[in-house]
């Protein structure tokens, strides 16, 4: 089976390119630019584009037959995961409860949030649950 080699692809790209002022978008418009150039095929010597050369045959390791895409697919976890300030937002918890634990395992002064009244450290700046500036 043919597959591309999509991760010596984009460290090949990475290497050789700074990506200091690029954005995700940017970042992926080049590379998608880049593996369409054409370079050199050391096999026939013609011009190709750059995306043929990380075409690949992978036969399966023990039984040399070759093995369904399935098996090549990478282990992708896209499910939301909420962090940070927005993480009470999306939480199942009771906050009230969690802040309580907190304040009396930690032994550390609280404050509340003059936005939405969660209890805070003394030294918060910002909130945990809703990121309003304290004053």
């Amino acid at each position: 089976m043919k597959i591309f080699n999509g991760r010596l692809a984009t460290e090949d790209y990475m290497s050789t390119h700074s990506l200091t002022f690029s954005t995700p978008e940017m970042t992926l418009k080049k590379f998608a630019l880049w593996l369409g150039e054409s370079v050199k095929n050391s096999k026939t010597n013609t011009l190709t584009p750059r995306l043929l050369t990380y075409i690949e045959d992978k036969p399966d390791s023990k039984t040399n037959t070759l093995t369904p895409p399935s098996s090549y697919l990478p282990d992708v976890d896209d499910s939301f995961k909420p962090t940070g300030a927005i993480a009470d937002f999306y939480s199942t918890k009771d906050a009230t409860t969690t802040d309580t634990k907190n304040v009396s395992s930690n032994h550390e002064e609280k404050k509340y949030c003059i936005n939405c009244g969660n209890a805070i450290k003394y030294t918060s700046k910002f909130c945990s649950k809703c990121g309003y500036f304290q004053e």
